[in-house]
Order: structure tokens, then C-alpha cells, then sequence
């Protein structure tokens, strides 16, 4: 009886732990768009041909955070182009991507304006070459996943 006690004492250990670390890993899991953002910049900011001070890295995220909010204003990615569509579908998704680019475009010089005031222009021509690499990366993860990030 008592060794039955103890497989069952054992044993509830093991699924509270269990629970527990399984809670954690979700947690990693959902992230939040700001809480990604901001990992996002401090990845860039610790880049090794970025050489930024304390001060320096904290402006940056500051700034990057508030880029991207900027971008994900913007909305939604413009659907694929399939074969099914209308010409009169594939024309208007066209012509939305167009506006889009137009934007994004905005916000980048915007925002090469005030990475300019503390970053050299060879640093925030590296600041837009790593997002654009974490930005791909992002977009080839989920459509391995399938979209599902």
C-alpha cells in the first residue's frame, strides 16, 4: 500500500512538472507583435559591424519599435496572385501593392531621417539590410508552416 502511495505521489510530481513546462514553451510561443519588434532591434542592435553605445541601443530600439507599428499600420499583406483570378482581380492587387510600396517607402525615409541623427549612414544602411534579412526569414518561416505564425 505504501508503494502505491508513492507511484502515485511519483506520479502526480511528474504531471505537475510536466504542466508547468509545457506552460512555459507557450508562453515563448505568443509573443507579442511589440515584444518581437523589440527583439527584432536588440538582435540588430548587437550586430557586430554596429559598434552602439548603452544610449545608442536604446534610442534604436526606441526608433525600430515605432517603425514597425508604422509598418503594421499599413495592414495586411496583399493576398498571391493565382491563376483563377478575374484580370480585373489581378489588376486591383497590383495596383494595391503599388500603394503599398509607395508607403512602406515613406516610412523608410522617415525613418532613415531619425536613425540619421544618431547613426552614421553606414550603420542605418546596415540596420535596413538586417531587417530586410529578418523580414525574408520571417516570411519563408511561415510559409513553411504554412502561414500559421
Amino acid at each position: 500500500m505504501k508503494k502505491l502511495h508513492i507511484i502515485i505521489l511519483l506520479i502526480s510530481a511528474l504531471l505537475i512538472c510536466g504542466t508547468s513546462v509545457t506552460a512555459q514553451n507557450n508562453d515563448k510561443q505568443k509573443m507579442t507583435r511589440e515584444q518581437l519588434a523589440e527583439a527584432q532591434a536588440r538582435h540588430i542592435a548587437q550586430d557586430a559591424s554596429l559598434v552602439f553605445n548603452d544610449a545608442v541601443t536604446k534610442q534604436f530600439i526606441q526608433t525600430y519599435c515605432a517603425y514597425q507599428k508604422e509598418i503594421w499600420a499599413l495592414g495586411p499583406r496583399i493576398p498571391e496572385v493565382t491563376d483563377s483570378m478575374t484580370d480585373e482581380e489581378v489588376d486591383r492587387i497590383l495596383k494595391s501593392r503599388f500603394e503599398r510600396s509607395e508607403k512602406i517607402l515613406a516610412i523608410r525615409e522617415k525613418y532613415y531621417k531619425k536613425y540619421s541623427e544618431f547613426l552614421t549612414p553606414k550603420q542605418v544602411q546596415r540596420v535596413f539590410e538586417l531587417d530586410r534579412t529578418m523580414v525574408r526569414r520571417l516570411a519563408k518561416a511561415r510559409k513553411e508552416t504554412g502561414g500559421k505564425q
